[in-house]
């Protein structure tokens, strides 16, 4: 841990690595094992066996749902999904150079002028802005996409994951880009007390509103050292080119002392079998064209970081990078596509009793 004494015992530390900031019920990173817990249930039997909308019920209200409460919260997510007229007209000022991120940051705090629970703080009017911000992120994110035209309009018999890719890029998805949309999602909805959850929680912790929380989350998240690493991956892929030149670009880097991004989050020690795996995922798309090398230059660098570093690392922003890169790059510009594959903005509600920088 990076310290500077002064004055006897009195210690001033450098970053939050280590320090003991709360205590959680929702999430739970095992550092020598490297598992993770959603509410006590493994990762692995979400991903598998659940969807993302019962995901994100278990997450804020503590427990999954029975088959009623699960057809009202998806209700309810469907029926919030339109953005309110204002806010579509605020998108439509948006400087044409501005960057997903910077409009999603904006727009958030925008639309906390728009919600109509803005004068509340109570746990019911907190849970519904909760179940609005879910929602209307996508629709943000597809303003922003085909400005300045009209996105599509929400089709309620699309699932949450179904509905992202659908308003994005115009396209009904297949059920394989559709379930590995909803993958990512449900494996990026909570990630203990990371940056932008650390950001939320001292915004929330001088009892101002939730739209006020998430935007400083965005502002962090945007970040290079944050969720701009999952934009690293995909940039390393496409420098990679293909099967026959990984092992050069991985062994050059190690040499050069530079970091290969994708293979582990800095808090766990050992590694993970990563649910896009164990589903078999990585070897359907395999047979896909478009990304055939590139999953297979993830599986060789996968194994020599890990014979440098001794353990084989976890993998998940790597094979979701190349999974969302392929659905939305048929519609897609390069400058929107680190944005709109990966739930960036999505509100979580994570605490740890460690954190990270």
């Amino acid at each position: 841990m990076s310290e500077v004494r002064k004055e006897g015992a009195d210690r001033v530390y450098h970053g939050l690595e280590g320090i003991l900031a709360g205590e959680s019920e929702i999430c739970d990173v095992e550092e020598m094992t490297g598992g993770l817990f959603y509410r006590g249930y493994r990762i692995e039997d979400l991903s598998e066996r659940a969807s993302f909308e019962e995901v994100a019920y278990l997450l804020l209200m503590g427990k999954l749902p029975n088959r009623k409460e699960l057809s009202d919260f998806s209700g309810e997510l469907v029926r919030s999904r339109p953005l309110p007229e204002t806010v579509r007209r605020f998108l439509k000022t948006v400087p044409t150079s501005a960057g997903p991120m910077d409009m999603l940051r904006t727009a958030v705090s925008f639309l906390g002028l728009n919600d109509p629970d803005r004068g509340s703080n109570d746990r019911p009017a907190n849970l519904r802005k909760a179940i609005r911000l879910i929602t209307q992120i996508p629709s943000l994110l597809a303003a922003f996409r085909h400005a300045p035209e009209e996105p599509p309009s929400s089709d309620p018999s699309l699932s949450h994951a179904a509905s992202l890719l659908y308003l994005i890029t115009g396209k009904r998805p297949d059920p394989f880009s559709e379930k590995v949309m909803e993958i990512s999602l449900i494996l990026y909805a909570e990630h203990e007390f990371n940056a932008s959850t650390f950001a939320a929680r001292v915004t929330a912790s001088s009892l101002s509103d939730m739209h006020s929380a998430i935007t400083s989350a965005i502002g962090s998240l945007k970040g290079p050292l944050h969720g701009g690493a999952n934009e690293a991956v995909m940039k390393m892929l496409l420098e990679i080119g293909g099967i026959e030149n990984e092992e050069r670009y991985i062994r050059d880097r190690l040499a050069r002392k530079e970091r290969i991004m994708g293979f582990g989050h800095r808090v766990l020690k050992g590694g993970i079998s990563d649910p896009i795996s164990s589903r078999g995922i990585q070897r359907s798309w395999g047979k896909r064209r478009t990304t055939e090398n590139g999953l297979r230059s993830q599986a060789g660098s996968r194994r020599e970081c890990g014979r440098r570093r001794g353990f084989i690392p976890i993998s998940i922003s790597i094979p979701l990078r190349l999974t969302t890169f392929s659905a939305f790059r048929s519609s897609s510009t390069p400058r929107f596509l680190s944005a709109a594959g990966s739930p960036a903005g999505q509100p979580t509600s994570s605490n740890s009793t460690t954190t990270t920088d």
